[in-house]
């Protein structure tokens, strides 16, 4: 399922696009959703029964899970660190699509899945867990996809994207979108924006993506040609996951371009990217933003009063 490109306008200097994957026709979009159709693929051709998840309460990944596993009649669970009082609205989506939900410690994570995919089998049920994010060469292969989407993008249009940016996390988007690159032969410089995580931890779990899922295509790339595709800003991440406040970022954007951005994850990354070009003086180039979407964190921040529109600037 393929979402637009669109030409936003002159920002920071250059042309501005942005790939519109919270416009992803499942569960109100977003990267996860289109991550999590590969291991719906698994599902359905291993005949599972039922689904197991993790992430934070406020989780896009297990929003788009709960929703796509009531859709074909699969039991899910997904595990969350922190506390159930922490009522988002992901956490609310999760609820409302049937699934049941399992608060532990970020200690316990490993535990508590081993423990509800353990109680699923005894059950006589056929569990297949998906991890947080999606992370691994399955997840991976979502974004592989899309990077082939914006390569036909460019042969259609005859634009050549010279960067690429995006918010990086558990680094699986970032990965797929690698691997296409090396796959591909382009020359664009992709750009993760962290997120949460410092450099040297953020790189290795991008590599390490890259790596797995090559190998599983049996793909040989050298490793000097994969470090060297993988760019991992950690510069503006506002001081950890959740931190930072991109409001006068989002209401700009919205503003202008009618375009949802939160503040935990797309306002971060089009924030940092920004400054990115701006401290390299980077000018006149065609640029791509993957707006990875979670909308209703778009709709969070408005309740809690997060995208406030007084001096609102870009960047």
């Amino acid at each position: 399922m393929e979402t637009p490109i669109t030409f936003l306008g002159n920002e920071f200097g250059n042309r501005l696009y942005v790939k519109r994957e919270e416009l992803y026709p499942v569960a109100l979009g977003g990267n996860k959703a289109r991550i999590a159709k590969p291991f719906f693929d698994e599902i359905d051709a291993g005949g599972y029964d039922s689904v197991v998840t993790y992430g934070s309460a406020g989780s896009n990944l297990c929003r788009v899970v709960a929703a796509m596993a009531a859709m074909q009649g699969l039991k899910c669970v997904a595990v969350m660190h922190g506390e159930d009082n922490d009522i988002s609205l992901n956490l609310r989506l999760v609820r409302a699509s049937g699934a049941s939900t399992v608060f532990c410690p970020v200690g316990e994570v490993a535990d508590t899945i081993e423990a509800v995919t353990e109680e699923l089998r005894r059950k006589g049920r056929r569990p297949f867990f998906i991890p947080g994010g999606g992370y691994g060469a399955i997840g991976a292969q979502a974004y592989v996809d899309c990077f082939d989407e914006i390569d036909a993008y460019e042969r259609r249009s005859g634009v050549a994207f010279d960067h690429i940016f995006l918010p990086s996390g558990t680094g699986t988007t970032q990965a797929g979108l690698v691997c296409g690159k090396l796959l591909r032969n382009a020359t664009c410089e992709i750009v993760g924006i962290s997120i949460a995580r410092e450099r040297s931890r953020g790189e290795s779990a991008v590599l390490e993506c890259v790596r797995a899922y090559l190998a599983a295509k049996g793909i040989a790339v050298p490793d000097g040609r994969m470090e060297k595709a993988v760019v991992f800003e950690d510069a503006y991440t506002g001081g950890g996951y959740g931190c930072g406040d991109y409001a006068a970022t989002t209401a700009y954007v919205y503003r202008k371009y009618a375009l949802p951005l939160d503040n935990t994850y797309t306002g971060k990354a089009f924030y940092g990217m920004g400054q990115y070009l701006k401290e390299r003086r980077t000018v006149e180039r065609n640029v791509l933003f993957i707006n990875t979407g979670g909308v209703p964190s778009f709709f969070e921040d408005l309740i809690r009063g997060n995208n406030r529109s007084e001096g609102i600037t870009a960047g």
